[in-house]
């Protein structure tokens, strides 16, 4: 490609609203443009990224043995409420009206559909195990779109499915998936850890999400450098330091004007992992009261497997409901369903009295009040494997990519089902896989880039190699510059060549801001010593090589340096 018919509108200057780095330097270098929140337009240049991201995992999947079809955007709703999910999920799910008055959705995901077309034509066990994908258009309503193509509400999205007879053959699809995605991401240049996730809106018993770590990620991890043990901070568990308990023995104390776990430890002159949190929700069934220690934090999504949907009560409720304003909430006298984390089964600790001004001491859960113990807590930088009891470390993760297994969950409500060797019906075993194109480009740009701009894995660049021709009107500097771009191009090395007539300082910089693999720059020098000279945009290393041999070294530098 030549620069000079390229659509290659670039930025000096940071966009205002970005925070992220891929966001800025996508934007800067003429990657994408932004239509509205959530909604962008990939140029020439950025597509060109997502197409390469899109070959590998072509190339990935169908070395699984799957087999590549196209399901609909927009799809009837009907089929979501043979699912379930089109009345659990919320506002998220774009939904809209046909001109017959039909109600029709715009795809977040594709299980229904999938689903759907399984039960029609998948008869018998000789028609498993069966693996298809797609990579298409999603929509999601997001409520707060950030990041660039980091969080849209439009996007594409490679997602599989696999179909088989039991959970034996689940487990070797799932195992391709993870092979594949392995493979997917390593051939990006990516770091990443595969880590356990909640199933979330997917459903199903066992999830894994595959995390590029970055600082502009949502997502928290947990990981042992010990033991391997990798989970997202939502599913993840440890062991918090047992602080020194006092002995038991109930008594009540006066706490005027300290309520919360700052101000009743300083009172009390008690470290917080001695106090109870507690934490009233209102849930669909009731109040339920959640417990953690001082110490430490409720994590709401382990919380709402438990219980479902739920939000903090308001400070009318509590005192509806306990008798006293929030920040002297406690279990004694409750008569609502009560759960506290793992870390309070065994102890002696400082609860709140439901009385203004009062909390009460020596208390023993389990033994002074009825309550369930559940895992519902934050885990904490530092705290123990639960497996090996290492120390846990938390890294701020970008999701990438992510697996499912969802058994029954779709099959057996739609009606996907097989006749066995026997002639019995069984319901045909799911499994769902998502990779996210644009994440992985962004995750790159996050992961790679320096104060230069962008600095493309091979894989997945652009362009391989940018040759720079620093004088396009001296013609001795284009032809030699013309010679090697046709020489690469015949030896299948995809060279941008930049021939515009703008200053060397605008092509240099432009050519680090998009940061190609490689840098060719041709002028007078190559000219009159009769040599290229190449640098690597990833560490900067420079060579020189003779012009009759230059593609064939620059070949070799790919190969070997890239």
């Amino acid at each position: 490609m030549r620069a000079s018919r390229l659509f290659f509108p670039t930025h000096k200057e940071d966009p205002a609203e970005a925070e992220a780095i891929s966001h800025k330097l996508m934007i800067r270098a003429g990657l994408v443009r932004q239509l509205a929140a959530g909604l962008y337009v990939y140029l020439p240049l950025g597509l060109r990224v997502i197409a390469r991201v899109n070959a590998i995992i072509r190339d990935e999947m169908n070395a699984i043995g799957a087999q590549e079809l196209s399901m609909p955007v927009l799809q009837p709703a009907e089929i979501w409420q043979q699912s379930g999910r089109y009345g659990e999920i919320g506002a998220e799910m774009f939904r809209l009206r046909d001109r017959g008055g039909r109600d029709m959705v715009l795809g977040m995901t594709h299980e229904e559909i999938v689903t759907w077309l399984a039960a029609r034509e998948i008869r018998s066990y000789r028609d498993l195990p069966q693996i298809w994908y797609q990579i298409q258009t999603k929509l999601r309503d997001e409520a707060r779109p950030k990041s660039g193509v980091l969080r849209t509400r439009e996007f594409i999205m490679k997602d599989s499915y696999s179909f088989d007879a039991d959970e034996e053959s689940l487990e070797k699809s799932y195992r391709l998936h993870i092979q594949a995605y392995n493979r997917i991401f390593e051939r990006a240049g990516l770091k990443f850890y595969m880590v356990e996730s909640d199933p979330g809106m997917m459903g199903g018993a066992v999830a894994h999400e595959f995390m590029a770590p970055s600082s502009a990620g949502e997502d928290e991890v947990a990981l042992c450098p010990s033991c391997g043990y990798a989970a997202n901070v939502e599913l993840a568990r440890s062991e918090p330091a047992r602080p020194q308990f006092p002995a038991p023995g109930i008594k009540e104390i006066a706490t005027p004007g300290a309520r919360t776990i700052e101000e009743v430890s300083k009172f009390l002159t008690l470290t917080p992992d001695l106090l109870v949190k507690s934490l009233l929700v209102m849930t669909k069934q009731g109040p339920v009261l959640a417990m953690v220690r001082g110490d430490q934090d409720l994590l709401e999504a382990k919380l709402a497997r438990i219980v479902g949907s739920n939000r903090l009560a308001d400070p009318g409720e509590v005192k509806e409901i306990t008798g006293a304003e929030a920040g002297f909430t406690g279990p004694l006298g409750l008569d609502i369903r009560m759960i506290a984390d793992e870390s309070l089964r065994d102890g002696v600790f400082v609860i709140g009295a439901n009385r203004n001004g009062f909390h009460i001491g020596g208390v023993v859960p389990g033994r002074d009040f009825q309550v369930e113990f559940a895992d519902i807590r934050q885990v904490r930088e530092g705290e123990k494997c639960s497996h090996c009891n290492a120390s846990l470390k938390l890294e701020r993760c970008i999701e990438i990519g992510n697996i499912f297994k969802l058994g029954t969950k779709y099959s057996g409500p739609m009606g996907a089902s097989y006749l066995d060797e026997q002639g019995s019906e069984r319901p045909v075993i799911m499994g769902s896989y998502g990779i996210g194109p644009a994440r992985v480009a962004a995750a790159a740009v996050e992961q790679l880039a320096d104060g230069k701009g962008i600095v493309w894995p091979p894989a997945i660049a652009p362009f391989t190699v940018h040759l720079v021709l620093v004088q396009p009107a001296d013609g001795r500097q284009a032809e030699m510059a013309e010679k090697l771009y046709l020489e690469l191009a015949a030896l299948g090395v995809e060279a941008l060549l930049d021939d515009r007539a703008v200053s060397p300082g605008v092509k240099f910089a432009e050519a680090e801001l998009l940061g190609c693999p490689v840098r060719v720059t041709i002028g007078k020098r190559a000219v009159a010593g009769g040599q290229v000279e190449a640098g690597l945009r990833r560490g900067g290393e420079e060579y020189k090589f003779e012009a009759g041999v230059a593609a064939a070294k620059i070949i070799d530098l790919i190969k070997n340096k890239c």
